[in-house]
């Protein structure tokens, strides 16, 4: 017997199929950027019988990324807006006795809160608060909310400025920094205060800030009742210089007293309370000071007590757990092999997998990740994609798995998509298997020639999928065959494979990447004159690695790049923690070792037509490391460019236009070399 469920994925699936030959299919333009849209933050009601998930699209005319809310039935009936309007509403969630959700916006100028009833459809703002709340968790009772917020601190002034005469024009007074961390990338330069600790009331009114103290408390949780809250934090002397030292804290509603509940060297965080109030689900990891490690899953006794790891058998990163409605049994996410899956662990140990294909939620290229949530019956609802469309909604249940909704289908059944497929093969360094993805142009022909992109990503703790990614389907749009493969260093295939880089980053990732060029060329259809390689971030790093190390490339684009490590180190916007996990020691006392692994060394030999491309205003790889390599070009006559994306943080690709402009020229850097 076919459930309702399946009758509207089956009667929607033939309305594709006998709707799609109506339109003439065209090739992905550049503006079909601003036409993409994709579904995040799928929350699942309680009782399993709704979702609301956050619908994104842009807005060509002021180059925004916005957001509305939107409800559907389990079954796939009654897709709606809840929310409509060009603004960012967002992290909806829902109230214990689901009849209502608190949801962000800023739709008033400022992100803040707001409920809304579902039975009237009608709502109430929140807040009036002067910085941007974290996650919301609503009590147990239903009669508050907690979340966590910035707030500000006025240090005090190292002198005192002599008063500037009445009418006279003096610069700004300078900037005094004491701190590690004082600048952020996507945040800029920081303020001097703390994220802390609030309580609203669910009718509204001030929100009543809980703890102080020069300390960032995480996203707090509700215990079973109205008492004490649960997060993360490091209040160690040393925080400063090791910032990955959190631990789990019960801290008081009432008297804000905060109890430490985890004492060990590493990183503890996102405590989940179980439905019986009793115990406390949460990952962390024994620190080793390692490039990658993996996050476990522990649960211990309210009080702290009693601490043990939950075998799952699994050599992955554990995140985003949830506990079964009877307590006996956890919910978690993980990366497995370039895909996302949501599985089962009994706490007594027993793994097993119930969803597959959690899509990631990158336009730009096709990362890794994505959301789940879970209702009380078991129901799932998350983020579900391909290679052949960005994140959908999909739902999973006792009746099967499907995709509720198709939001890009007016734009993507009028556009040919490349095709992607899956290669395994082995390195030429080690035999090391390694997994990669090819993409075809549109009507790709085998008795033809192609020119080839390798597209490396970033991280270098990172993996790549069979995901959508519109930087791909464009170069494959513009008649390039493109590899992305998950060199050595990438997650998803557990420690030992990401640590094959840990002090030794960039090495054989770059046999890795050329064996897997070699493996496409043997097909037979590319051009082996027309070689082409770019990647961001990491990818950057690799990039200009490759073209010191090889001249096989017509051309290369290095990407908000690292290029020498000593200067990455004591310039990026996370000084304490590159040199202690990336690197042997400090700088100054293994300049051997940080130049052997600098691209920068290797200029040299660079012939390969190289440009560079980076944000402004990106902390993390600053645009520095840009300027240096471009000047060390520009001295050896190698044929260089450097791009400069105005007001962009390391995320380029987060404004549209800027993804626009990233891709087109790539496009034509590549193109003036064919």
């Amino acid at each position: 017997m076919i459930s309702k469920l399946m009758k509207n994925i089956l009667g929607f699936i033939l309305l594709f199929t006998l709707s799609a030959p109506l339109f003439s299919q065209s090739k992905l333009e550049l503006t079909d950027i601003f036409n993409l849209e994709y579904v995040s933050d799928p929350q699942i009601s309680p009782d399993g019988s709704k979702i609301i998930y956050t619908r994104n699209f842009k807005d060509i005319m002021t180059d925004r990324n916005l957001s509305n809310l939107w409800m559907i039935n389990f079954d796939g009936t009654m897709n709606r807006p809840l929310t409509t309007g060009n603004q960012n509403d967002f992290a909806a969630v829902w109230s214990p006795n689901g009849k209502e959700v608190v949801y962000k916006s800023n739709k008033g100028g400022s992100v803040q809160l707001y409920r809304f009833w579902l039975d009237t459809r009608s709502e109430s703002k929140l807040t009036n608060l002067q910085s941007s709340p974290g996650s919301v968790s609503w009590s147990r009772s239903g009669k508050w909310l907690a979340f966590s917020m910035f707030v500000p601190e006025d240090a005090k002034p190292l002198v005192q400025l002599p008063a500037k005469p009445k009418g006279a024009k003096w610069n700004d007074p300078p900037k005094y920094i004491d701190d590690m961390k004082y600048r952020a990338d996507g945040a800029g330069y920081l303020q001097s205060g703390a994220r802390q600790l609030f309580v609203l009331s669910i009718e509204g009114g001030t929100a009543q800030q809980i703890t102080s103290g020069d300390f960032d408390f995480g996203n707090p949780v509700w215990g079973s009742n109205d008492s004490y809250l649960y997060t993360s934090v490091n209040m160690h002397e040393d925080k400063e210089y090791n910032p990955r030292n959190s631990e789990i804290v019960q801290v008081s509603v009432q008297t804000g007293a905060v109890t430490e509940l985890t004492a060990r060297r590493g990183p503890d965080t996102a405590p989940v309370i179980s439905p019986d109030g009793k115990t406390i689900a949460y990952t962390g990891m024994f620190d080793r000071f390692l490039g990658y490690q993996l996050s476990k899953l522990y649960v211990m006794d309210l009080d702290g007590k009693n601490s043990r790891e939950v075998i799952t058998g699994l050599d992955r990163s554990i995140g985003d757990v949830n506990w079964s409605d009877d307590g006996k049994s956890l919910y978690f996410m993980y990366e497995d092999q370039g895909d996302i899956k949501v599985s089962n662990v009994t706490l007594t140990g027993k793994t097993t997998e119930v969803v597959s294909h959690v899509s990631g939620l990158s336009l730009g290229r096709p990362y890794a990740g994505g959301q789940y949530s879970l209702a009380s019956n078991g129901n799932i609802a998350y983020t579900y994609g391909s290679s052949e469309y960005p994140a959908e909604l999909g739902a999973a249940g006792k009746k099967g798995n499907a995709k509720l909704t198709d939001v890009n289908s007016d734009l993507l059944n009028r556009k040919a998509i490349g095709k992607v497929e899956e290669v395994w093969y082995e390195s030429s360094f080690d035999k090391q298997k390694i997994q990669g993805w090819i993409c075809y142009p549109p009507n790709f022909d085998k008795t033809k020639k192609y020119p080839l992109i390798l597209e490396i990503h970033g991280g270098p703790f990172a993996s790549y999928g069979p995901w959508f990614s519109i930087e791909v389907q464009l170069y494959a749009a513009a008649g390039y065959v493109v590899l992305y493969t998950n060199p050595r260093g990438s997650t998803s295939y557990g420690e030992d494979f990401a640590n094959l880089i840990h002090h030794n980053y960039p090495n054989q990732d770059y046999d890795d990447l050329m064996t897997g060029v070699d493996v496409v060329i043997d097909k037979g259809f590319i051009d082996t004159n027309q070689l082409y390689v770019t990647g961001g971030s990491g990818g950057g790093v690799l990039t200009a690695w490759i073209v010191g190390h090889t001249d096989r490339f017509k051309a290369a684009v290095v990407a908000k790049p690292v290029i020498n490590w000593y200067s990455f180190v004591l310039y990026s916007d996370n000084p304490a923690t590159f040199y202690q996990y990336w690197f042997p020691g400090l700088p100054w006392d293994n300049l051997e070792h940080y130049m052997k692994r600098s691209p920068l060394s290797y200029v040299g030999n660079v012939t390969t037509p190289t440009m560079l491309l980076t944000g402004e205003s990106d902390f993390r790889t600053p645009i520095a490391e840009s300027e240096q390599y471009y000047a060390a070009l520009k001295l050896n006559k190698v044929e260089t460019a450097m791009v400069r994306i105005p007001g962009a943080s390391h995320g380029i690709a987060n404004q549209p236009s800027n993804l626009v402009a990233k891709v087109a020229y790539i496009l034509g850097w590549f193109e003036k070399y064919k």
